[in-house]
This record gives C-alpha cells, sequence and structure tokens, in this order.
C-alpha cells in the first residue's frame, strides 16, 4: 500500500503507497520466519540517522522505482512530521511507513500521507493497520479534528473502507489520478482502539 505524501497522501500528501504498494493486500511477499513488527512512532527530531535513511530508501523503492514517479520525496515536510514506521529484523527498511502533518502544513487538517507498505512485507495486512494505527495518534494529537488525504483514485474504496468520503473531483498528480478525501472526526470508531502488535 502507499500513500505518498503526508499532507493525504503524497502530493496532497498522496496515499499511494499503502496499497499501490500492497495492492489489494496481494499474495504475501517475501519475508521468512514472520513476525509482528516493532511500531514506533515519532517525531523528525526523534528518529535516528539510521531511521530517517532506512524510511527515505523505503519511500523511494516504492514512489520512485516501482511506481516511477519523478517527484521530490523529500519535500521539506519531514521536520514537521510525525512519522510511523513498522520495524522489522528481517530487513533495514521498515516494512510499513506513514507520516502525519499538522494542521496547516498542507491542509486545513491533519493529513496522513506517504503511505506504504514494503514489497517484502505485503499480503498481510499492514496497509491497513498502518492506517488505523495512524488515525488513532492523529486523533490522540489533534482531538476533534477531520483528517484530509490525498488518495490514488485507485484506492477510494479502501480509504472508504476507513471511513474517509470523497472531498474533490479527481486530478493528476505525477501522472496518477488521485482524489482528495476527508475522514470526519465523529468516524472515531476505527481509532478508538490499536491492533495488537509491539510499540516502541
Amino acid at each position: 500500500m502507499s500513500a505518498r505524501g503526508s499532507g493525504g497522501a503524497r502530493g496532497a500528501e498522496g496515499t499511494e503507497g499503502a496499497e499501490g504498494a500492497e495492492g489489494a493486500e496481494g499474495t504475501a511477499g517475501a519475508l521468512s520466519g514472520w513476525r509482528a513488527p516493532v511500531w514506533r512512532f515519532a517525531p523528525f527530531n526523534s528518529l535516528t540517522a539510521r531511521e530517517l535513511q532506512y524510511i527515505y530508501m523505503a519511500r523511494q523503492a516504492v514512489f520512485s522505482v516501482e511506481q516511477q514517479c519523478a517527484f521530490m520525496d523529500a519535500d521539506g515536510l519531514d521536520e514537521r512530521a510525525y512519522h510511523l514506521a513498522a520495524w522489522s529484523p528481517a530487513q533495514r527498511e521498515p516494512l510499513a511507513y506513514a507520516r502525519l502533518l499538522e494542521p496547516g502544513a498542507k491542509y486545513a487538517e491533519p493529513s496522513i500521507g506517504r503511505v506504504i507498505t514494503t514489497a517484502a512485507a505485503r499480503g498481510r495486512g499492514l496497509g491497513r493497520e498502518t492506517m488505523v494505527r495512524a488515525l488513532a495518534h492523529a486523533a490522540e494529537i489533534w482531538p476533534g479534528a477531520a483528517v484530509r488525504i490525498a488518495a490514488q483514485s485507485r484506492l477510494e474504496d479502501f480509504y472508504a473502507s476507513l471511513g474517509f468520503v470523497v472531498a474533490s473531483p479527481r486530478f493528476l498528480e505525477d501522472g496518477i489520478d488521485h482524489t482528495e478525501m476527508v475522514r470526519a472526526a465523529a468516524a472515531a470508531g476505527l481509532s478508538a482502539s490499536r491492533p495488537g502488535g509491539s510499540a516502541r
């Protein structure tokens, strides 16, 4: 799954990696001896240099290489973002990732973007878990606020299942159809409880 951006999902903080990298949660990836990942949620200044490098490697692998999109991934907003990553000893890069931007960084509302599931971890539901966790964190940090994303249009149904509704006509971004979608604060049922798994 992949949703480039954090103002929505990427671009508008597009959301193309989440399932853009995960397809429809396709076949299980190549990781052997699967174990639940360790989740870490942190502001930019709390990331280590290694964590940041591996996050950038994962984002570039999905957006620039797999999706063949030429765009400025390091857009200057990472330092204003919270970063959610699922780490595993099985690979250096995070298995899944998303960033959360504060209100006003991209939209009037908080936004989630740059959502990805890396190739080896697809087919295990991490795209959905990443979004559920990101929404839970957003509800804690900005209670009562709606969340806006810029989703790849082909993923509208996926995001609708998480409580998002279409909020714009489709538009092209980096040659890919996108749609702005908004999740009202009232749709907080999914963020009330976090899925299982480790957290650090």
